[in-house]
């Protein structure tokens, strides 16, 4: 019989939050401590995270929206008033603009009067993901592995117990990417910034144990928790080898595979959104069950994070499902309860294999970056997510309360939709964009033009950057500003999108529903004199998360249409130029960011201006129903929500919305909404 062992110690317990203002984030820091959570970890929004100032046209309706917004180092003193930073274990979800947030928050430590060496914490800073997932990238690859690098060699020397990056996984399944492209392509990246730390010099070859020592990962788990569980073990046998065979690290701490993980947000649902509750704990088993490859970190999204902004009460419940797993059962009592079973160590050697093979395909191409570049990368994620759209269409992958067992009774937990989210005060933008004018107003200005033409200087040298970005954070620099600065000497970078090279998902079978939709496409353009349909997806703002729209635009193309797709980060006035020169039969917006309200008018109003009176604009993203009624009688067409899961049954409907604005018969043959 086996005994109970000593209880370990538990993971760190986190949610992901900041929301509005430095003080409104700063408030909910504070009750999250007081309610049993160990660990901080900060959400930026996406201006801070693309390097904008919260006053950049492009910023405009995302200022405080999908995280806190920090502009300059008061912001910073603000998020953390009153929250000892040399005692706090503090993670920050920031990338390309990862090295100002460090220095933001080293200067705030030590005005706080803390000893640096002693702060704990992790700044995602992993770039090379965003050019697939998330969409925050700024730099070219080259000049944002010269940042991870500097960051890296800063942090070894000077902040010894920080983890200056974390490998990120996550969004790479959150795109598509399957356990085996998961793993092989964190390591690829992990290997990519090894390799650029040692050749750059800056860390003599005896200290290399220190860097992957500090080197951590953060990962996705989804409802399969079982191949999750096996996925982790796999990534911990890989990551052991590598670093021995690799690097030649030899201390077996040094080696230790270290993780931080948030369970998967792509896989919670709008309808039925009770049914999020029993996912969420099923993920959170894969990563804390076993205890050789147990997460150091957990956080877990909230039940309604499909329907908006979760409420300080809806992190609270997400918070205990962990503390009831810690501290009530006894899982923690015991070693790890799966050593020895042949389930599972058939099927992370299999993991392990098929990750082996896909890395050595990467490497073959010269690495990560030259996979980027290629869009190597890009297009796998594309298709293996189109992939998984199939079959859940198919119904071959059932997803309770989506495309099976769809009766319900009514929740109370949604019965009046407009108390179940938070909603963000638009007032807040406003206050934020006159503290930051009034923080430049009263900086020593001359100091902080120093400040960033030294930077510059920098830059233009091999020299590390993160000195030049603590003088700059000190002179009152503003994020836009440090950014800016930045892409003079490095230029911007639009990553390739995917879709071109994406193959067929769905195939059109005779009397299937794509069939029926590429007949109705073709009849629509023959009676519009077009050679072809075009659909012009965009996607306004700062919104990076493309899945949605890569996965409409491949869909729409195997229908039939021309698609315009020109990738993330548009303006509206950029979308209209595009849908005018490009003639396009319909325009498709796509905002997960909560954005919607201010910017989907925008395009509206300058496609009136335009003259362009008879394209429809649909919009689809996780918009309230109470946003989606008031966005139709602003003029939208249609919107779609995570609810409208049938991607041929969507572009069934663009085409009747095109066949409506041009006062166009019904199509007759039309199909009907797909049955489940």
């Amino acid at each position: 019989m086996t005994e109970p062992q000593k209880r370990d110690r538990p993971w760190l317990m986190r949610t992901y939050a900041g929301h509005s203002t430095a003080s409104d984030s700063n408030a909910l820091y504070r009750r999250n401590l007081a309610k049993g959570q160990t660990g901080l970890s900060v959400a930026f929004d996406l201006p801070t995270q693309t390097g904008y100032d919260s006053d950049h046209i492009l910023a405009r309706g995302e200022v405080g929206r999908v995280g806190v917004p920090v502009g300059h180092v008061g912001d910073m003193r603000t998020l953390f008033d009153g929250i000892p930073l040399e005692q706090t274990n503090t993670s920050m979800t920031i990338n390309a603009t990862a090295m100002w947030l460090l220095a933001l928050y080293q200067v705030v430590a030590e005005e706080q009067g803390a000893d640096i060496a002693k702060l704990t914490g992790t700044t995602q800073n992993d770039i090379v993901k965003e050019y697939l997932s998330r969409g925050t990238h700024v730099f070219p690859p080259g000049p944002s592995v010269r940042l991870i690098t500097d960051m890296i060699a800063y942090a070894v020397g000077n902040i010894p117990k920080w983890n200056p990056i974390n490998i990120c996984s996550y969004h790479l399944q959150e795109a598509g990417a399957t356990p085996v492209q998961e793993i092989a392509y964190a390591m690829c990246t992990a290997i990519s910034v090894l390799d650029a730390v040692r050749d750059s010099g800056q860390v003599p070859a005896e200290r290399m144990g220190d860097v992957v020592a500090r080197i951590s990962f953060f990962v996705n788990a989804g409802v399969r928790f079982v191949e999750e569980m096996c996925k982790m073990r796999a990534f911990a046998l890989l990551w052991e080898k590598v670093t021995l065979e690799r690097y030649g690290v030899t201390d077996p701490k040094q080696r230790r595979f270290r993780y931080g993980v948030q369970v998967n947000s792509l896989g919670l649902t709008e309808a039925q959104p009770e049914n999020n509750v029993q996912r969420i704990v099923l993920e959170m088993l894969a990563v804390t069950l076993s205890k050789d490859a147990r997460a150091r970190a957990v956080q877990l999204p909230a039940w309604n994070e499909a329907l908006g902004l979760p409420r300080p009460w809806d992190q609270q419940w997400s918070l205990r499902i962990q503390q009831v797993l810690a501290y009530e059962s006894d899982l923690l009592e015991y070693g790890d309860i799966f050593n020895g079973s042949e389930v599972i160590e058939t099927k992370t050697a299999a993991l392990l294999a098929g990750a082996e093979a896909e890395i050595a395909k990467v490497m073959e191409m010269g690495g990560v970056i030259p996979a980027v570049e290629s869009g190597y990368l890009k297009s796998n994620l594309v298709a293996s997510h189109a992939a998984r759209r199939a079959r859940i269409e198919s119904g071959e992958d059932k997803i309770i309360g989506v495309n099976c067992f769809d009766t319900t009774e009514p929740s109370p937990l949604t019965a009046d939709l407009d108390t179940a989210i938070m909603v963000v005060d638009p007032a807040s933008e406003q206050s934020v964009l006159a503290a930051l004018e009034a923080w430049r107003g009263a900086r020593d200005e001359a100091a902080a033009q120093e400040a960033l033409a030294e930077l510059k200087t920098v830059a233009a040298t091999e020299a590390n950057l993160m000195p030049a970005t603590l003088a700059c954070a000190r002179a009152g620099v503003t994020t836009g500003e440090w950014s800016f600065a930045l892409r003079e000497v490095f230029g911007e970078y639009r990553a390739p999108t995917g879709v071109g090279g994406a193959p067929v998902a769905v195939a059109a079978e005779p009397g299937g529903e794509l069939e029926q939709v590429r007949a109705a496409v073709a009849a629509t353009a023959e009676e519009l004199g077009a050679g072809k349909l075009r659909l012009l997806v965009g996607k306004p703002g700062l919104d990076g998360h493309s899945n949605g729209a890569e996965q409409i635009a491949v869909r729409a193309r195997d229908a039939g249409f021309e698609v315009v797709y020109q990738g993330i980060r548009l303006t509206p006035e950029q979308i209209v130029s595009a849908a005018v020169a490009e003639d396009v039969h319909c325009v498709g917006l796509s905002i997960l960011s909560g954005a919607h309200t201010e910017l989907v008018p925008d395009v509206l109003k300058r496609l009136r201006r335009a003259g362009v009176e008879d394209v429809p604009v649909i919009v689809g993203g996780i918009i309230p129903a109470a946003d989606g009624e008031a966005l139709k009688a602003a003029g939208v067409a249609a919107v779609f929500t995570p609810k409208d899961f049938g991607i041929t049954t969507i572009i069934g409907r663009i085409v009747d919305e095109i066949r409506l604005a041009n006062r166009l018969q019904p199509w007759t043959s039309a199909p009907t909404a797909a049955t489940n």
